[in-house]
This record gives structure tokens, C-alpha cells and sequence, in this order.
């Protein structure tokens, strides 16, 4: 584990015309950056789902920098056109690629719990019985120390050739010029409409006369921008020990909730327990990434607390007990189902923050995935939900307990390349889109509700539920950001949004690109279909439509539709250096790939 360090030099490399961003003013007046959800190229490349972000980070690279340089500007970039879904008030996970030394790196700045914070935080006392998650979500309850900025300290410390300082000013402009409000946007600020009302704060900035910003006007942060600002200037100490700190833990702590909230709230505001003291003491994490291979490939991901690497590496593993490419497209989509089911119900019941290792290896293991894709029938889908797997057992044998759990739907992703082959695929999020949906007054930004990714109580019958909330824990996750080598260079990077949805997500492209014979932009574009070990497949209706009656001959069962699953950021790694960036055609309004040179 590393500290973050308390202070930063703040020597700025890239010169100041980096901050006089075109791209930053063009948005201003109306014409942003254009949103292409493909490009190929060479010299390196950015994908990103915002067009500003992506040209921010395309900027960096341009100018010199390398991988890491360009994905914490972009990054920060998302802090202010993506809010929402990422910022300085969350956290995430940053996978690197050291193209010199040929190793996968990886950060967990996951965000963690109060020292004080108990098993039974979401239970109501007055009752005994858990909170609705609307009333934990809007809380301090919810609220964990945010990992976000100290990534970008040591990513940029350890492997970047740019200070955080300067890397952080092109987002301090983006912010106080402003970005054209696009239809996504308005609609994310429109479904929090009534949890932002009722702080003053996210209000006055999110809700300008009571009702959401139009599509077309320009939204500005100027509090952000000075945050920022501050940040370079002084370094990360004046977030987590100094003034930006102490303003984070009186919002938690006395919720700065609005005189007369122009919606109702069914719910008291219930303040946090979240410390001075919890802020200075946070710790970053450096854990080898999870490490599998499939079809030839060597696939790394993120260990715990995130629980996407070992579910991705399960599920592949258990896919490779069958020759995809060799079957029906719909037999193929039938395995996936069947193998994302039973590496859910074995996260649910096995991964969490303080899982061992020897647990963790046992389930990405070929003989373990040998003995989950025993039960898969191929003329008939198993009854959901599957019992996790009984690891004392070395047949088919599955455990008892076990039940399907869920997390929030936001968090926002990003891939970058660099000239030197460098790999960056990162993570990031605020939890719900919205977060906890207080603003920090006078600091513009969003804080997280992480902390109801924890299991409000046990899910797992009699058995120890790994994800239940303790003293300084991190809640489990599910993001997945994924580099793939290739005879030990990169061949695919890759990684999305959508909690729970990210593993199932990052896994059908890969089935798509690897097994089905898409390219990579049509495997990012296909319709997408997701089974965590529930009783009914979550489909977009493209999917339900185009595979649903076959798929239900087997005997699968569909819930009810949803309009997109993922936003997922990706580049492929072809001959003497072309790159091909991709991003999504249409879910989250589109993305923004981008290259240095076509």
C-alpha cells in the first residue's frame, strides 16, 4: 500500500497555451468537439464517451505526453462534462501497460468506509429493518472517502512525465468556459431533479430556476474550476487534510440541505459519520491484477475490491470448455448467459473486499471453471438463480445458499494509448448517477454514494456474506477495466459503465471480438443482453428482438427491456502501430474516439 503524499511539486511541464484549449471554447459558443465513435490511426489514441474529454487527453498526447499524462486529464476533463457519473468525489480502478517493462499495473482507489462505520449503518434503528436505498443513497450515510484524486497523484507520479498540477489545468478551463448542455446531460440532472432539489448547493448549479439546464445552453462550474485550481497549486494535501477536506466532511456530516426545496423528499436527510481524520488516513492499494487466459489471449483485470477481474476471468474460463466459434450464434449467446450466471452467483457469494487470494485463484482456475461449465446444458438453460459453487467439492456439486445482488448504474470509463505502446484503461465513478446528490458548497463537486454498494444485510442464507459494511472496508465493485495482450503485447483494451452490468458488458465484447468474428467497432455496437444470476435476462430490445424467441426455446426468461446496457471505451492494437479507437455509436447519446494522427 502506498500513502498519498501530502504535498506535490508543482513544476508545469506542458506550457500554459495547453490550457487555452480549443476545444474547451468551441464548446462554449455552441460547437463541441465532434463526437466519432471510431477512428483509426496511428501515434496514439483516446476514447472516451465525451468528445471534450477525448480531445483533451488527444491534446496531451499531441503535445508530448504519454498514456498516463492524457487519461488523467481526460479523466479530470469528465470531472466537469460528466459529473454525474465520475469526478474528485468518487473513486475507481486504473489498469496500466508498461510497454518498456512489458508488465499490467494496476491502482485501487476505491473509495473507503468511516473508521466508525458499523455492519448495521443501513439499518434503521427505529425499526430494525434496512433503509429504502433512495434514503441511504441521499445521506452522508452513503458517502465514503474518495479515492479519485489520489489515483491521479500516483498514476501521474509513477509512470506520467507530466506534473498533476498542469494536468489538471485544462479541466479548470473546460470548467469555467463552460461545454454546450447535449440531451444525455440534461436528462441525467432531470431524473435527480428531486434529490438534487433538496440541497442548496447541487441546486444552484445543476437546477438554474428550478428545472434543468436547455439543451444548447452552456453550463459553467466555476467552483470546480477554482477547486481545481487550488489543487495545483497546493497539491492534493488541501483536499484530504486541509480546507477542501474539512468542507467534504461538514457536507456529510450536516448535510447542507436547502431552506425550501422546490420538490418533495420522501425521506429524512440523514447525516454521515465520515472524519477529518478518515480523509488523511486513506491509502491507496497497488494489487497485482487477476491474470487469465483465453484462446490464446492473457487477460488482466482488477482484483478486490472490485470484483470484475475475477468474474470476467471465471466466465471466460468457463466459455473456453466450448468452442464458440464453432457453434449457432445462438447456442454461443446461450453459453454466455449460462457462464456470466454461474461466475455471479460465486462472486456473490465469495468476493469481497478481504477475500484471500487462494480463494480468488481457486475461482479463475480452469479446473474450477471445468467444474461450473459441467452443469451448463446445451439444449436447456439452467434455472435462475444457480447456487454458487461449493469450492471444498471437486464435482459439480454446488453449495447451498446463495442469492443475486445488485449495485448502481453510473460510473463513466476511458482507453488510451500512447506512441511507446503505454495502455491505459480506467474506471471511474461517483456510484448512482448523481452520487449521493450533494455538491460540496463553494467546491462544485459531487460526492459519492459508494458506500451503498456494501450489502445492507446478509444475502447469502447462512453462509458469511463477503460485502457487508465494517470499519475502513471498501464496497465491492463490479467495474472491469480490461487489457488483453497478445504474445505479450497489447491486442485490446477495454472497459464500460453500468454497476453490475459492466461485467456482463465487457464480457460480450470480448465474446464478440474474440469468438463471433466482429470487428471491434461492430462488437461494440451490437445489442447486448445481461445474466447475473437472476430469474429473468435484462436485454436491450434489439437483442430481445433479433434472439429472445430462440434463446427462450432454451428456456430463457426475459425481464423487461431496457433502452442500453454499457457505455463502453475501447482501442485494438493492430500491425506497425495502427490503432483502432471505438466508442459507442449511440448508447449515453455517443461516444468520442480519437487518434493522434489518421
Amino acid at each position: 500500500m502506498m500513502r498519498f503524499s501530502t504535498a506535490l511539486a508543482m513544476t508545469a511541464t506542458l506550457t500554459a497555451t495547453t490550457v487555452a484549449l480549443v476545444p474547451a471554447a468551441a464548446s462554449a459558443h455552441g460547437g463541441a468537439p465532434p463526437r466519432t465513435p471510431t477512428a483509426t490511426g496511428y501515434g496514439g489514441a483516446v476514447s472516451t464517451v465525451d468528445p471534450t474529454a477525448t480531445a483533451v487527453g488527444l491534446d496531451v498526447l499531441r503535445r508530448g505526453g504519454n498514456a498516463v499524462d492524457a487519461a488523467v486529464a481526460a479523466a479530470a476533463t469528465l470531472g466537469v462534462t460528466e459529473p454525474f457519473s465520475a469526478g474528485i468525489g468518487g473513486g475507481g480502478f486504473f489498469v496500466y501497460y508498461d510497454a518498456q517493462h512489458r508488465r499490467v499495473h494496476t491502482i485501487d482507489g476505491r473509495e473507503s468506509g468511516p473508521a466508525t462505520m458499523t455492519e448495521d449503518i443501513f439499518i434503521d434503528p427505529a425499526d430494525g429493518l434496512p433503509y429504502d436505498f433512495a434514503e441511504a443513497r441521499v445521506s452522508g450515510l452513503s458517502v465514503g472517502t474518495p479515492g479519485t484524486l489520489a489515483t491521479w497523484e500516483a498514476a501521474a507520479g509513477k509512470w506520467g512525465s507530466r506534473s498533476l498540477g498542469s494536468l489538471l489545468r485544462p479541466a479548470a478551463e473546460v470548467a469555467d468556459r463552460g461545454f454546450a448542455v447535449d440531451a444525455t446531460f440534461r436528462q441525467q440532472i432531470a431524473d435527480n431533479a428531486a434529490p438534487f432539489a433538496q440541497f442548496a448547493a447541487t441546486s444552484e448549479l445543476y437546477l438554474p430556476g428550478g428545472a434543468p439546464p436547455a439543451v444548447g445552453s452552456v453550463q459553467r462550474n466555476p467552483d470546480l474550476a477554482d477547486t481545481y485550481r487550488l489543487i495545483a497549486e497546493r497539491g492534493t494535501g488541501v483536499f484530504y487534510r486541509g480546507p477542501i477536506g474539512a468542507d467534504i466532511v461538514r457536507t456529510v456530516q450536516h448535510p447542507p440541505v436547502a431552506d425550501n426545496p422546490t420538490a418533495p423528499w420522501a425521506y429524512p436527510i440523514r447525516p454521515g459519520d465520515l472524519r477529518l481524520s478518515d480523509l488523511a488516513g486513506y491509502r491507496l492499494r497497488f494489487p497485482a491484477p487477476t491474470k487469465s487466459d483465453y484462446r490464446g489471449l492473457t487477460v488482466y483485470g482488477m482484483s478486490t475490491p472490485s470484483s470484475g477481474g475475477t468474474a470476467v476471468g471465471e466466465a471466460l474460463n468457463i466459455l473456453e470448455q466450448t468452442d464458440l466459434s464453432a457453434v449457432s450464434v445462438t447456442q454461443a449467446l446461450h453459453q454466455y448467459l449460462e457462464a456470466t450466471a454461474l461466475s455471479f452467483a460465486d462472486r456473490n457469494r465469495y468476493v469481497g473486499a478481504y477475500t484471500p487470494q487462494a480463494t480468488l485463484d481457486r475461482l479463475i482456475s480452469d479446473r474450477w471453471a471445468r467444474q461450473r461449465a459441467c452443469q451448463i446444458d446445451a439444449d436447456k438453460a439452467l434455472v435462475k438463480p444457480v447456487p454458487p459453487g461449493d469450492l471444498g467439492a471437486s464435482g459439480c456439486t454446488p453449495a447451498l445458499a446463495g442469492q443475486p445482488v445488485e449495485e448502481g448504474q453510473s460510473t463513466t470509463n476511458l482507453t488510451v494509448a500512447d506512441k511507446w505502446g503505454n495502455v491505459v484503461e480506467y474506471t471511474l465513478t461517483i456510484e448512482q448517477t448523481g452520487g449521493s446528490a450533494m455538491v460540496v458548497p463553494g467546491r462544485g463537486f459531487l460526492l459519492n454514494n459508494e458506500l451503498t454498494d456494501f450489502n445492507f444485510t446478509g444475502t447469502q442464507g447462512t453462509a458469511p456474506d463477503p460485502n457487508l459494511p465494517g470499519p475502513n472496508k471498501r464496497p465491492r465493485s463490479s467495474m472491469s477495466p480490461t487489457i488483453v495482450l497478445k504474445d505479450g503485447k497489447p491486442f485490446l483494451a477495454l472497459g464500460s459503465p453500468g454497476g453490475a452490468t459492466i461485467i456482463t458488458t465487457v464480457l460480450q465484447v470480448l465474446v464478440n471480438r474474440v469468438d463471433l468474428g466482429m470487428t471491434l467497432p461492430e462488437a461494440m455496437a451490437a445489442p447486448r443482453a445481461s445474466q447475473r444470476n437472476s430469474p429473468g435476462v435484462q436485454a436491450e430490445p434489439a437483442f430481445h428482438t433479433r434472439y429472445g424467441p430462440d434463446l427462450t426455446a432454451l428456456g430463457h426468461a426475459f425481464a423487461p427491456d431496457v433502452p442500453e446496457l454499457g457505455a463502453a471505451t475501447a482501442i485494438e492494437f493492430g500491425r506497425h502501430g495502427k490503432l483502432i479507437a471505438s466508442a459507442e455509436p449511440a448508447r449515453r447519446g455517443g461516444g468520442a474516439a480519437g487518434v493522434v494522427r489518421r
